[in-house]
């Protein structure tokens, strides 16, 4: 059984409150759930934090043993270069995944510091983009 996990970023503890326009009334716990639910034949586990040092400590600790990373570094994407070099330094793949479409947003969101390094780039098809994810580590 393959084993992934989707770490989140500053300020997707929000979900289900911020901007719902944007983002959706489901808390990602709410989603987190029902995605296991679905994936049952994979292993998937969860991480948040609005602390940079806190999501490059755990790409670290999994980022060798686990068989994906989901990264959604939210605003981190677009400033941090300590993110970007954790995702080049493990042997994990990594997808990065954003709920909006980053593009269709403020200019500073179309830079990423992740994309150089990750594996693939899934964006803008809302919470369904962490499922696309999942799918593609599964074919």
């Amino acid at each position: 059984m393959k084993k992934l996990i989707i770490i989140n970023g500053p300020n997707l503890n929000l979900l289900g409150k911020r901007e719902p326009t944007i983002y959706g009334s489901l808390t990602f716990t709410e989603f987190f759930e029902a995605l296991k639910q679905k994936h049952t034949n994979v292993e998937i586990d969860y991480f948040q934090s609005n602390i940079e040092g806190e999501l490059i400590d755990k790409m670290h600790e999994v980022g060798f043993s686990y068989d994906g990373i989901i990264l959604n570094a939210a605003a981190y994407t677009h400033t941090s270069v300590g993110i970007g070099d954790a995702v080049k330094a493990i042997e994990t793949p990594v997808i990065e995944v954003h709920i909006s479409n980053t593009f269709g947003r403020e200019e500073f969101r179309h830079q990423s510091y992740i994309s150089p390094n990750a594996a693939g780039v899934i964006l803008g098809f809302g919470l369904k983009s962490y499922d696309l994810a999942i799918k593609s580590f599964l074919d």
